[in-house]
């Protein structure tokens, strides 16, 4: 992921300035990376490693979902329409 990239994610998604370990923003970035990495192993298909980090970052968005659907289910639903998860 770009520098310049993960700056302008924290940006959309932050709650205020300064913002960058809300669950929103972990979520935002978490997703760009799954996305990158998808990408990558679709040409690298013998990068098992590249797989199992791919299957970590998936485990731990599930993870801050499942505690934001918790804490705030409206929150949630407007996160996942944002980011195109769950058509």
């Amino acid at each position: 992921m770009i520098l310049a990239n993960k700056k302008e994610i924290i940006e959309e998604y932050q709650h205020s300035e300064g913002d960058t370990g809300s669950v929103d923003v972990q979520v935002a970035l978490l997703t760009t990376k799954i996305k990158e990495l998808t990408e990558h192993l679709k040409t690298h298909k013998k990068d098992f490693q590249g797989r199992r980090g791919l299957l970590m970052m998936v485990g731990k968005r599930k993870k801050l979902l499942q505690y934001l659907k918790k804490k705030n289910v409206e929150k949630y639903r407007e996160l996942i329409a944002r980011l195109g998860l769950r058509k």
